[in-house]
């Protein structure tokens, strides 16, 4: 009898101990993520992404790559636009490059750590640990966890839930909602792996900027008629020259200063291409470039402004040195060009828009997002280099800028910033009392200079600019 009393003990405390090891709570699985962390050393994942934060859904593929201590890689595309931008950090800084536009932006700064990001598993497995009053559920095969998100540059968004492979522990889904339970983004993992072996230049600057290129050499060469090489490194070896065959219009040129509120940027940068570089413009003589290596012709307008498209019309006699002259672009009406940095003159409103349209060469884009007590003040033409751009200001309860310009040239800063998403595009905020958000869309440089502005009022006008873009 005793021993079948030992016996029956034995197996109840045996399947007891197996029921144990097969049940984990949310405690246990923390423990475990916890550990995963501090082991940690490379994982490559892909995803497709949807954001919510605009009028229209913006769907990107992500793919993201980490290797310690602090290298990332994150390439978001936009497929329907045929537009890629890559994140990326190594030992010279932070990068937010635009490959197809040659475009890179170079800032220093602790991100991703100072600011979470839904693809990270970093961010996303902080979130949990740091959250004591996690919720936490089972799922098929997953752990879940409803947490609160963090995330410094978006005032709206106030839960996110996250799936955890039960296994693995590698994200499988995160939906991340605002005050109201309303899905703001949502991100599929469609696959994840840890201890991924990535090559020693994958986070290479001009790796990521030349992959574009040569990705796309035949799609160029038929545009252009010629052969394009991949970009080339400049003299300081932090940002790629065109290549030798390039136009005009991909040159690298300098930087041009961030715009302070109501102070348009300045700078120095290569000359036009006519005509987005279907033809060379005409050159004095003189190429502008950023060190003196890169060696592209300047467009010529009379003496010296932007060059009119080519084959369409020729350049307005008389433009001066700082103005550009347009043809064909904008009907059969050709305003006169206005002098640079100066108002465009005209009695109405409308009579400013269109000369400052036909100077830059681009139509206007104007937020459809305005704080109360906020009204436009004037619109007016400026010069940044062989770049002529547009500038609106606005003044009332904020005062700000919002500098348009199509750039002809790379740049490249090194500044204290921070990377916004703003659903469309990615933007980075600089500067501490005056701030200024610089972002690229379809073609066009937006910089957005405040002293006064809330971040949240910058983000909700840099993402109504896309609303009134694709109208």
């Amino acid at each position: 009898m005793r021993r079948v009393t030992w016996i029956l003990a034995i197996v109840m405390s045996a399947a007891l101990l197996l029921a144990g090891c097969g049940k984990k709570d949310a405690g246990s699985v923390v423990k475990d993520l916890d550990h995963v962390i501090g082991k940690l050393e490379s994982y490559q994942g892909t995803g497709r992404m949807v954001l919510q934060t605009g009028q229209e859904p913006q769907e990107y593929q992500v793919e993201v790559w980490y290797q310690q201590p602090h290298y990332y890689r994150i390439s978001l595309t936009n497929e329907k636009k045929d537009i890629t931008q890559v994140v990326l950090r190594n030992d010279d800084g932070v990068f937010v490059l635009t490959p197809h536009l040659h475009k890179s932006f170079r800032f220093q700064s602790d991100w991703p750590e100072n600011q979470g990001q839904v693809y990270l598993f970093q961010s996303l497995a902080q979130s949990i640990l740091l959250d004591t009053e996690r919720q936490f559920t089972k799922e098929g095969n997953s752990f879940v966890f409803d947490v609160a998100a963090n995330y410094a540059n978006s005032g709206q968004m106030a839960r996110q839930k996250i799936w955890l492979d039960q296994k693995s522990l590698a994200p499988q889904k995160v939906e991340v909602s605002d005050s109201s339970s309303n899905v703001l983004v949502k991100l599929d993992f469609t696959q994840f792996e840890f201890g991924k072996k990535l090559e020693k230049d994958s986070f290479d600057m001009q790796r990521n900027m030349t992959s574009w290129d040569l990705k796309s050499l035949d799609k160029d060469a038929a545009v252009s008629g010629a052969a394009t090489e991949p970009a080339a490194a400049s003299p300081d070896g932090k940002a790629p020259a065109a290549g030798k065959d390039t136009p005009a219009s991909a040159q690298a040129g300098a930087a041009g200063k961030d715009a302070a509120a109501g102070t348009p940027a300045s700078g120095a940068s290569a000359g036009a291409a006519a005509d987005g570089g279907k033809a060379p413009a005409a050159s004095p003589g003189k190429a502008a470039a950023a060190d003196g290596s890169a060696k592209a012709p300047a467009a010529a307008a009379g003496s010296g402004g932007a060059a009119a498209d080519a084959g369409k019309a020729p350049a307005a006699p008389g433009a001066s040195a700082g103005g550009a002259a347009s043809a064909g672009g904008t009907g059969d009406k050709q305003p006169a060009p206005a002098a640079a940095g100066t108002a465009a003159t005209g009695a109405a409103g409308a009579d400013n828009k269109a000369a400052a349209n036909s100077s830059a060469g681009f139509g206007l884009i104007e937020p459809s997002y305005m704080p109360k007590g906020v009204a436009q003040q004037d619109i007016r033409d400026v010069k940044l280099g062989e770049n002529t751009g547009i500038m609106v200001r606005y003044q009332g309860t904020y005062n700000y800028t919002l500098l348009e310009v199509a750039p002809q040239t790379q740049t490249v800063s090194v500044l204290p910033g921070d990377i916004v998403d703003l659903g469309y595009t990615l933007g980075v905020v600089t500067g501490d009392e005056k701030k200024t958000l610089t972002w690229t869309y379809e073609g066009i440089e937006f910089r957005l200079a405040t002293a006064d502005l809330p971040h949240d009022e910058l983000v909700k006008i840099a993402q109504s600019v896309a609303e009134e873009a694709g109208k």
